[in-house]
């Protein structure tokens, strides 16, 4: 499987909201009422929204190409307002990371992980940071296999009126960047 990751254009954003949706929905179908997933994605994951998103240079969309089929897609920020502690560090925030089912399992993902590790490095990162709810036991343990930790932070994150919680993961890349 010949993989690349590259930068999402405005012009892709059409692509980029349905592989959204699907993964979003693939991800959460199973924890809140299909009337609550439903609205939240009407709300939070529509067409002019991601448009406008991919408007602002400073959300760093990528799509992961796999032999050329769009399978997932990683979204990163270098925004502290959801954790403003993070203020003390030149940090970014892994605010998605979304691998198509049928692509689960296949090593994706972590060529998508190598390559936000990397991308925080070469631009002098000290930390990069992430929200994953309480119960995905599978994202928790990827996470942790790269080196991400709990903050012992949480926040909560319904999907409409069904109450979530995600914990807040933080990994440190440099020597000298000290935790709390």
């Amino acid at each position: 499987m010949n993989i690349e990751i590259k930068r999402v254009l405005p012009a892709n954003a059409a692509l980029l909201n349905e592989l959204s949706r699907i993964t979003f929905a693939d991800t959460f179908a199973a924890t809140c009422t299909p009337e609550d997933l439903q609205d939240f994605l009407q709300i939070n994951y529509n067409l002019p929204l991601l448009q406008q998103e991919l408007e602002d240079e400073k959300n760093l969309y990528f799509i992961a190409w796999a032999d050329d089929v769009p399978a997932g897609y990683i979204l990163m920020k270098e925004d502290y307002s959801s954790l403003p502690v993070m203020q003390q560090w030149k940090a970014i925030e892994l605010k998605r990371i979304y691998v198509l089912k049928d692509y689960h399992g296949k090593g994706l993902a972590q060529l998508m992980m190598d390559f936000i590790i990397d991308y925080a490095k070469e631009y002098g990162y000290e930390a990069v940071w992430l929200g994953v709810w309480e119960h995905n036991g599978r994202a928790r343990k990827f996470y942790s296999k790269y080196g991400f930790e709990y903050s012992g932070l949480s926040h909560d994150f319904p999907i409409g009126s069904t109450p979530q919680t995600d914990v807040w993961l933080w990994k440190f890349l440099k020597e000298g960047a000290k935790k709390m």
